[in-house]
């Protein structure tokens, strides 16, 4: 093909479309040179780092920077995450001590929940749980304090919440409710017990089970984090806004009984640890600060490449509009924007983010540990999946990037048919067996239900805890059950694994063509790769008539290309006819 022929017949005659440019130039008479500076920078474009240093010379500072990068955020994963697991594992094991302290009769096997059935249960363990509170630095093994606010003690509040007025006669089946909710509390004061532990006077507190809806019992504990002093970091000052609860709101004989606790955490007042400075925190504070430059940088260096593509990706579709009079596809078009580049910009952003936020919880500014944790771990996950781009320049290592790309619209497409069926199984579920089975309650629990079922996991257990007081419930759950399973597991999972294998299949074809070295073998694979009539595209198809290797120097230029000046003088001639 000659340099002034174009890839596919365009027409002869100048078009005006829409009231866009009119091109009256005759390509036939276009510079040879402009056609093979374009195929050369586009060739050169698309090359892998390695490519591009053989063919200008430039060390390939970004891909370093890359992988430095990948080291530096993976320890401060690694650092972020031994302190936020110390955290809550503190935050667990006192909210596991406040349930021992503070519930009568609490064991940890106590899978249903506590759970009080008499009146006098409901008394006595309101009654546990005050005078556990006033004694309780005499109990507790832990270094666990009264808040104070202006020198006085915070009360312990006792609250109820009650129905306005009601009139309920069951055996009558008649009632008279008032909807509205009212809240009576009283507070208890740890400086008016007594020395042998318990209430100055009895207290005046009457609960109407009739119109009860809950009883809440609210105090604030504080305590000092001192495991953190082993790992090198200074102890954090917690508070505990701690809740009991005894849940009415059924009316169904059971009062469940729950505790819960919103946790503060804030920089200790004054401190003083032996034989330490605040050294090893402005290490973390110097590192983190490392970690937020090469973040930066590299964001910096991804925005311009993405930009020089989107910019390279207009010249080329000026160009083949000029030259072939035809449109570049949407598909060629997306070419030049590296997803592998979004991706790494998406990372930066949150690594820069939850740095900071870290920086924020080091300096107990804020204590946002589960929003860092959320950002730096979705961060370096999207770190370390972009590795295998890196592992994409070696052709034999590439089958599988080869294979995701390839399969991903069928894949997707097969997804959304498949999970038509299966929200119709969920909602389905849901209504039916959520009231018989504790896996069928919530919606939520419903999805995760079948997708268990779909990975092989618990059937047996489903099937057994389905209750059999009711025969077309549970004959319709058996149904339910098994065509569920039936369908999911022997037909749409293994269509699924399909699209993957036979995908599979066709890009494996010229990688065995790489790897052997015998001629026959090589001959009937490449026999085989044409029948199959891979289209090629536009822009693959321009590219490679440029048969200048990496190696060849033709690539070394500091000079304006001529394809972009040529083409603001068409833009120019362009809006002179206009």
């Amino acid at each position: 093909m000659e340099e002034s022929e174009p890839l596919l017949p365009g027409r002869s005659e100048n078009r005006r479309a829409n009231g866009h440019c009119r091109w009256s130039l005759r390509t036939p008479n276009m510079d040879p040179r402009v056609v093979e500076d374009l195929r050369r920078r586009l060739k050169y474009f698309f090359m892998n780092p390695c490519q591009k240093y053989k063919a200008r010379g430039r060390k390939p500072w970004k891909l370093m920077l890359q992988i430095f990068k990948i080291a530096l955020i993976t320890a401060q994963l690694v650092s972020f995450g031994l302190s936020n697991e110390m955290m809550v594992t503190f935050k667990d094991d006192n909210l596991m001590a406040f349930r021992h302290l503070f519930l009568k009769g609490y064991k940890d096997r106590n899978l249903g929940g506590h759970v009080l059935h008499t009146k006098t249960d409901v008394f006595e363990h309101i009654d546990y749980i005050i005078n556990r509170y006033i004694n309780l630095q005499n109990l507790t093994v832990g270094n666990l304090a009264y808040e104070k606010i202006d020198g006085e003690y915070t009360p312990l509040l006792v609250c109820q919440e009650f129905y306005r007025n009601s009139n309920i006669d069951p055996g009558n089946e008649t009632f008279y409710i008032d909807p509205h909710v009212e809240t009576e509390c009283i507070s208890i004061y740890p400086v008016l017990s007594l020395d042998n532990g318990s209430l100055a006077a009895p207290l005046n507190f009457s609960l109407d089970f009739r119109r009860l809806l809950s009883v809440n019992v609210y105090f604030t504990l504080k305590t000092i984090n001192l495991q953190t002093v082993r790992h090198h970091e200074l102890p954090d000052c917690y508070v505990f806004h701690v809740v009991i609860t005894f849940d009415n709101h059924a009316h169904s004989g059971n009062i469940k009984v729950a505790v819960g606790n919103d946790v503060t955490i804030n920089e200790c007042r004054d401190w003083n640890v032996e034989g330490t400075s605040g050294k090893n925190d402005y290490l973390l504070l110097f590192f983190d600060s490392v970690v937020i430059l090469a973040c930066f940088t590299s964001l910096i260096l991804c925005i311009r490449s993405v930009v020089n593509g989107i910019q390279l990706q207009f010249e080329f579709n000026t160009f083949f509009h000029a030259y072939y009079n035809k449109i570049v596809t949407m598909s060629d078009r997306l070419e030049f924007v590296n997803g592998w580049y979004i991706l790494i910009i998406v990372s930066d952003t949150l690594t820069i983010v939850g740095s900071t936020l870290k920086i924020g919880i080091q300096t107990k500014f804020m204590t946002s540990y589960d929003e860092c944790s959320i950002l730096l771990g979705t961060a370096t996950m999207m770190v370390w999946v972009g590795v295998i781009r890196y592992l994409g320049f070696f052709k034999k290592y590439n089958i599988l990037i080869l294979t995701l790309r390839a399969a991903f619209p069928n894949v997707i497409r097969f997804c959304c048919c498949a999970a038509m069926i299966y929200l119709g199984y969920c909602f389905c579920g849901w209504i039916v067996l959520g009231p018989y089975h504790d896996k069928f309650r919530t919606f939520d629990k419903v999805t995760e239900c079948l997708f268990s079922l779909i990975n092989g996991d618990d059937m047996y257990a489903t099937f057994l805890k389905m209750p059999d007081n009711g025969y077309m419930v549970w004959l319709f759950s058996r149904l339910y059950l098994y065509s569920f399973i039936s369908l999911f597991i022997y037909m749409v999972l293994s269509l699924f694994i399909a699209l993957i294998t036979d995908t599979y299949e066709t890009i494996k074809v010229p990688t065995c063509m790489l790897r052997s070295n015998d001629p026959n073998l090589i001959f009937k694979l490449s026999q085989h790769h044409q029948q199959e009539k891979v289209p090629v595209s536009q822009l693959q198809a321009f590219i490679a008539e440029c048969r200048d290797e990496p190696e060849s120097g033709r690539y070394q230029t500091d000079e304006e290309p001529l394809s972009s000046c040529l083409l603001s003088c068409f833009c120019c001639g362009c809006r002179k006819k206009i």
